[in-house]
């Protein structure tokens, strides 16, 4: 064995000639023990020296240097889009806490929030429009306000709180609310002086008077065309109180309800057929039938005409039936009020609503 400078040689000497010199030393430097050499976690793999999840890093998504775009971020080893929103990263799809009818669409826009769709549900009975939430319906691709009636059936209405997207049923059709302008809900008056018309907060007031010594008097009704399909049945509701009226005459009253009217007055037919109130009984206008009823006390009264498939008329008070008749007929207009200009045959009524009951 030779030595040269420090290089520990060893040779094979054959027949006195040196015949092979190998090299002693070990210039390889021991492995690293801190790196290691696999990374057995399920969507982890060894990027560099590093177990890196393959997973959710953007820089090694689904695979070791395969990045994700400045605006992306990884899912499940897949790159994403994200919305960068002032200092703040959203996540595709993610709506904004503070108008749920905003979301992240990096699509559209991935430094703004989106307005989500008119018609998408955004609290509990409530869609969005125009992006705000508000309490409508979205039925068949059409936005209904809160009360709307369905075109198609009247006795169904847009209720948000029950659905916002199918029709609800309700069980009456409001014509008139008491404290609200008549005119603005589709009434028309038919009018003589001396009379008033005023609104409390629920209803509204009509009055009539005669001047002294005039041969004529006040008349004040209100009229609403085409307020029921007189063909078919109907169950009319009139919410009134009669503060003071005096005694009918045949075909006359100071306070009546028309389930049928012709302008100015109602014609024959109308007027046999009217409900007259006087202060202590109801009847018909031509004095075929009456009922005892005190109709002055002071209260409100739910005055009801109900006409079936046959033509057969019943009044009730308060869900007492007190006046029928056979073969009613109705124009589909209705009046209430006074209806006569006689003199000394004059009323003063509050109305607090009208409604046609459905089905």
């Amino acid at each position: 064995m030779a030595s040269t400078r420090g290089i520990a040689l060893s040779c094979l000497v054959v027949l006195g000639f040196v015949a092979a010199c190998g090299d002693d030393s070990t210039p390889t430097a021991p492995p690293d023990a801190s790196a290691p050499e696999t990374c057995d976690s399920v969507g982890v793999a060894l990027c560099g020296d590093t177990c890196t999840s393959i997973e959710t890093d953007p820089a090694h998504c689904g695979g070791c240097d395969q990045a994700c775009g400045t605006a992306e971020a990884c899912e499940g080893g897949v790159c994403v889009a994200r919305c960068q929103i002032g200092d703040q990263q959203v996540a595709s799809g993610a709506v904004n806490s503070a108008n749920s009818c905003e979301q992240c669409e990096p699509a559209t826009s991935a430094t703004t929030w989106t307005q989500r769709a008119d018609g998408t549900q955004c609290n509990p009975g409530q869609v969005c429009s125009d992006g705000v939430c508000s309490p409508k319906c979205f039925i068949d691709g059409i936005l209904y306000a809160e009360g709307t009636p369905n075109p198609a059936n009247a006795c169904e209405t847009c209720s948000s709180s029950a659905s916002t997207t199918n029709w609800t049923a309700r069980a009456s059709i409001p014509l008139l609310n008491g404290g609200d302008d008549i005119m603005e809900q589709g009434w028309t008056t038919v009018a003589q002086t001396p009379n008033t018309l005023t609104y409390g907060a629920d209803y509204v007031r009509l009055a009539t008077s005669t001047n002294s010594g005039s041969a004529t008097s006040g008349q004040l009704l209100i009229t609403r065309a085409d307020a029921f399909d007189g063909t078919k049945p109907f169950k009319l509701q009139v919410t009134m109180q009669v503060e003071s009226v005096n005694t009918h005459n045949t075909f006359d009253s100071g306070a009546a309800i028309l389930g049928s009217f012709t302008q100015p007055f109602g014609n024959t037919l109308d007027r046999s057929q009217m409900l007259y109130l006087d202060s202590a009984a109801i009847g018909w206008a031509d004095n075929t039938q009456s009922a005892a009823f005190s109709v002055t006390d002071g209260a409100y009264h739910v005055y009801e005409l109900a006409v079936d498939a046959e033509k057969v008329a019943t009044v009730s008070i308060d869900g007492v039936a007190k006046l029928t008749r056979t073969n009613f007929t109705t124009n589909g207009a209705l009046a209430i009020g006074d209806q006569t200009n006689d003199a000394n045959v004059d009323g003063a009524v509050r109305i607090k609503s009208v409604a046609l009951m459905c089905p």
